[in-house]
């Protein structure tokens, strides 16, 4: 097999041009090379990180969520989550850790999967499996993603002299620069039609194909539970608005934006926005029920992030210990950040009735009162120390005022 950097001169040679969709493909996902296949990005010595890294208390925030779907499919043993695009194995390990605390019999009854293309996960609970697709059926429990779907491969388009263009790339004088062309694909006009949009003169937009797929196959898997999409993107209306004139796809180096993908191909991340009204459409086309979509602010807010915060103080934990820890769960909520990401929660043959990240309960709230909130692990990325290198350090030794 080629490396990355032959593979795509290989094909660029044989084809002439391919879709945008084809190139961001192999830079993220070729496994001689490709972003995803190599050492985790994420974290501290990545090139981002996610909620799951910021702080344990997402995951723990999501077992309580998942406590309470347990409960609602009948204390199902064993209960499955099976996450898809687990990476290093984080969240898995947080929401596992923290189901003891909940209730022992739930613990028992968790069985968590993780899906990767390259998993990291030790140990048997959580179980790692080396796929990018479902390879699984009959799952009852939860079907859950964070952050996967901005990763998946986008076409992307424009509007130019009035009709729908495609992107292509191409290879001129040893360099990758973009050709527009007809669309390779009549799903691509067909996807705009069907959400009524109408890209303006000179607009560009991103088109993700692939996401309706893996919905389909997660519906599929899915016997009994829920299906948790947690990413950030938006509806269409908001998504393919002129105020996102040139689309939404970013890249990001060792947590510096810089929004080239032509550059660094296989060593940065690439991402672009969710179009959450297509999962929700598309969802229930694949017999799922839309239960809730709000921010992960709202999400986790509702679950109890706030009393945790509150309760810090009283831990009786040094300031440094207590401050990085307000700070990580902070930032899982910052409007103009994570607390913006989207959740999208449905799900088949379950229950009518509201789930606790919707509408808290006496019960989850004395449940979020009753236990202590996790605390930072050196797993986690140490934001306070990234922002204040020499926080808590002997001021003898830097100087003071």
């Amino acid at each position: 097999m080629r490396p990355l950097e032959e593979e795509l001169s290989h094909r660029l040679a044989k084809k002439g041009k391919i879709t945008f969709a084809e190139f961001m493909d192999l830079a993220l996902y070729w496994p001689r090379g490709g972003y995803y296949r190599g050492p985790s990005p994420t974290g501290a010595d990545g090139d981002f990180y996610t909620a799951p890294g910021a702080h344990p208390a997402f995951g723990a925030l999501l077992c309580i969520q998942l406590f309470q779907m347990w409960r609602l499919l009948d204390r199902q043993n064993p209960f499955w989550v099976v996450e898809a695009g687990a990476g290093n194995g984080l969240l898995a390990r947080d929401v596992v850790d923290f189901a003891g605390q909940i209730a022992p019999d739930f613990r028992a009854a968790l069985q968590y999967i993780c899906l990767d293309t390259s998993p990291s996960t030790q140990g048997s609970n959580p179980q790692s499996l080396a796929s990018d697709v479902l390879p699984l059926s009959s799952v009852v429990g939860c079907i859950l993603s964070n952050e996967l779907l901005d990763a998946f491969p986008v076409h992307v388009v424009e509007k130019r002299d009035g009709r729908l263009q495609e992107v292509y790339v191409i290879l001129r004088n040893d360099n990758i620069v973009e050709e527009l062309g007809e669309p390779s694909t009549p799903a691509l006009r067909e996807r705009l039609e069907t959400l009524g949009v109408e890209l303006a003169e000179g607009q560009r937009a991103e088109i993700n194909l692939a996401m309706t797929s893996w919905l389909e196959e997660a519906a599929r898997a899915l016997k009994r539970g829920y299906v948790v999409t947690i990413d950030y993107g938006r509806e269409a209306d908001d998504l393919y608005s002129q105020e996102r004139f040139r689309g939404t796809l970013t890249t990001f180096f060792r947590h510096t934006q810089t929004d080239n993908p032509y550059v660094r191909v296989g060593r940065q991340d690439m991402t672009s926005q969710v179009d959450f009204t297509t999962l929700m459409r598309h969802g229930e086309d694949s017999g799922l029920t839309n239960l809730a979509y709000l921010t992960q602010a709202r999400f986790l807010t509702n679950l109890g992030l706030r009393r945790w915060v509150a309760h810090l103080p009283s831990m009786g934990l040094p300031q440094q210990q207590r401050d990085a820890n307000r700070m990580g769960m902070l930032r899982l909520v910052r409007p103009d950040g994570m607390g913006n990401f989207k959740v999208l929660i449905q799900g088949k043959n379950v229950p009518d009735e509201p789930l606790w990240a919707i509408e808290p309960s006496d019960e989850s709230i004395n449940l979020t009162h009753q236990l202590s909130p996790p605390l930072l692990t050196p797993q986690h990325v140490p934001l306070l120390q990234g922002r204040y290198p020499h926080y808590g350090a002997d001021p003898m030794e830097f100087g003071s005022r």
